[in-house]
């Protein structure tokens, strides 16, 4: 959600997450042999205040993880556990979950962590009035509907299928059996709020309270997120540094030099100009292993000539996809370091698969994406400049760069790269609706499953601003196999017919998937048990030096 969709360069771009802030030289809070241990890591200035249920990009998305702990936790590899959940235990044919909290959690202002804490933040995210990037996460849960009138709302309504028991136990209705529920709720939209939020909203995302393994120290705008490590905190993560310093640059290779230089202390990308030489750079430590990151470009569903409920749309998006060779574009801009992507989950994602029917539309045939480019033509022609967006602070330039080029020598179109300056910038004209040809998108998964990819991406649900279906896609077919997937009787089944709803995804092309992101990245020398987890972000608790 990371989410939050997702830090890019050019050698690795990532969800809706991509580097952006101001230029830095690392962090101020840097460790000495007698002071505190403090990790400073390349990041992002983040799109909105640092609210967990309107957060769904990287930059916010790190902070977010560090002071706010959920039900469920993940480790590095992507397992999940209880932690402020005592138990989680369906019924109803897992319609219905009875949840019971540990005792004893508190947030960072001294006040106690109850069953309260998750109903009033679950249905304030949920609610319309609130306007809220997270809220389609809950749309499974029982009244969701009944609070998507933003008109007629006061923002504080509650959702009807979450009923408070006692402090310590809480019961969630959905409109139909999730078997993914008990893990889906380690996402950070889910977390806790302390009964100040409601107070003062914008005030709270400036100053965050949170009941996570490191405590809020401040924000310096577009500058560094300072994180201290919590005493009270007593959930699954061992925190071995005394805090984290979250540092804002404006390129990806002024935080390589820093690295370098050992000013920076670890950065979770690798500027272009370095793909092919970080892993034997003597002065970082390099980290390069399969990710979970899925790359692509997205264009609006009901841009005119390209609408994907149109045969002539459709037929265009498929020539695009067929006309870029992604192997060459892996070779040549990324240094081979990432992987051709094959469907639209990762090849980390139960259930992933190399052969789906309809990924052929994902393979280089320059021939056949001529033939229905033409098709498509016959049908209206488009004289038009197909552009692309990105924002220009994160290295996607020169990836962008060879996708033109490849359009322009495959198809005979027109097409031409239009940046925006920061990815806040981006994101928000993302958010706005306001880019009107095809823009970069990526996907972080929140959890390990092929549903944060599919529902969170493309059903109708996440569309209009509810959710992350930026392109506003909305199939009806494709709807009805995700609430049929839900219902399934097992995580199996289930990812049986997500990968049935991916051939339809295939067809569509509502995104364009182009690869799958290595986790890959850098350490200063001195650095000490620099890995990342599952999601490509660093695992900060166990980083010292």
């Amino acid at each position: 959600m990371k989410k939050k969709a997702l830090a890019l360069a050019a050698a690795a771009l990532s969800f809706a997450m991509l580097l952006s802030g101001c230029g830095g030289s690392g962090s101020d809070a840097g460790s000495k042999s007698n002071g505190p241990v403090i990790i400073s890591s390349y990041n992002t200035e983040p799109q909105n205040p640092l609210i967990p249920g309107n957060t769904n990009e990287v930059g916010g998305g790190s902070a977010i993880d560090l002071l706010f702990s959920r039900l469920v936790s993940f480790d590095a590899k992507g397992d999940p556990s209880n932690e402020v959940a005592q138990s989680i235990t369906p019924s109803n044919g897992g319609k219905t979950y009875t949840i019971k909290i540990k005792d004893g959690w508190k947030f960072t202002d001294g006040t106690p962590v109850t069953a309260q804490s998750f109903t009033k933040a679950w249905s304030y995210t949920a609610n319309a009035k609130n306007a809220y990037l997270c809220s389609s996460f809950f749309s499974s849960i029982a009244g969701y509907d009944a609070l998507q009138d933003a008109k007629t709302l006061k923002g504080d309504e509650q959702l009807s299928g979450l009923k408070v028991v006692d402090d310590h136990t809480f019961t969630v209705d959905l409109n139909q059996p999730d078997a993914t529920f008990p893990v889906k709720v380690g996402y950070s939209g889910f977390a806790p709020l302390p009964e100040s939020f409601y107070k003062d909203p914008k005030a709270f995302g400036e100053n965050p309270v949170g009941n996570g393994p490191y405590k809020f120290k401040k924000w310096d705008h577009n500058k560094v997120i300072s994180v201290v490590k919590n005493p009270d905190y007593k959930g699954n993560v061992k925190v071995e540094n005394d805090g984290v310093d979250l540092v804002d640059y404006t390129s990806t290779d002024a935080g390589y030099a820093d690295v370098q230089g050992g000013n920076l202390d670890v950065m979770n990308t690798v500027p272009a100009a370095d793909t092919k030489t970080f892993k034997t750079d003597s002065t970082v430590q390099a980290y390069s292993k399969p990710g979970s990151v899925f790359q692509s470009f997205t264009i609006p569903s009901n841009l005119p000539h390209f609408d994907t409920t149109t045969k002539e749309g459709v037929l265009r998006r498929q020539a695009i996809s067929m006309a870029l060779d992604r192997k060459t574009l892996i070779a040549k801009v990324m240094n081979g370091i990432n992987t051709p992507a094959v469907e639209f989950t990762s090849p980390l994602t139960p259930g992933y698969s190399d052969s789906i029917p309809g990924n052929e539309n994902l393979k280089f045939n320059k021939s056949k994406a001529q033939e229905l480019w033409k098709q498509a033509d016959a049908i209206s022609k488009y004289d038009g400049t197909l552009t692309f967006s990105f924002n220009a602070d994160g290295g996607a330039k020169p990836f962008y760069d060879a996708v033109v080029n490849q359009l322009k020598n495959n198809l005979g179109i027109n097409v031409a790269t239009s940046p925006v300056p920061t990815f806040q910038e981006f994101r928000d004209a993302i958010t706005k609706r306001s880019i009107k040809g095809a823009f970069r998108t990526g996907w972080q998964p929140d959890y390990p499953s092929p549903e944060n990819y599919l529902y969170q991406l493309y059903d109708s649900a996440a569309a209009d601003g509810n959710g992350s279906n930026d392109g506003d896609y909305k199939n009806p077919k494709f709807d009805e196999l995700m609430t049929k997937a839900y219902a399934a009787p097992s995580n199996d089944a289930a990812n049986k017919i997500y990968q049935q709803s991916q051939e339809i995804l295939l067809n569509d092309l509502p995104s364009i998937p182009l690869y799958y992101m290595n986790n890959n990245g850098v350490a200063a020398k001195g650095v000490k048990n620099f890995a990342m987890n599952w999601q490509g972000v660093p695992v900060y608790a166990q980083i010292t030096k």
